[in-house]
């Protein structure tokens, strides 16, 4: 299982399911991407409803070893990204553990322009 999804696909759903031009999906999915980094690297959580939570964390300078030579190198400190997928999740990756995994669907505001109910289990 060697699947990745890409910019492009994701920027064909966008045009698939809401209805806007191939261009305007492009810029939406940049958008959204652009928003997401800028907010990671400002040191904020990224919290998806129902998906999971980005977050960087800083990690401290400590010993390492050179496995070809066995000698002990410091690890300098650095800042790492954290996903933490929601229940909903791992409960949607988990339901059957047989089956292909399903794409998930984006939700349809083609009736009404509501926006969905926000989940509140964490």
């Amino acid at each position: 299982m060697n699947d990745t999804i890409t910019r492009a696909q994701l920027t064909e759903a966008v045009y698939q399911e809401v209805g806007l031009s191939r261009n305007e999906s492009a810029d939406l999915v940049e958008s959204v991407l652009d928003e997401m980094s800028d907010s990671l690297i400002r040191g904020e959580m990224v919290k998806l409803s129902s998906f999971g939570s980005f977050q960087v964390r800083q990690k401290g300078q400590r010993m390492g070893r050179n496995p070809k030579t066995g000698e002990e190198v410091p690890i300098l400190p650095r800042r790492v990204l954290v996903f933490r997928p929601s229940h909903v999740l791992k409960k949607r990756i988990n339901d059957d553990p047989g089956a292909a995994p399903e794409p998930m669907s984006a939700p349809s505001f083609a009736s009404g322009g509501a926006s969905p109910e926000p989940d509140t289990t964490y």
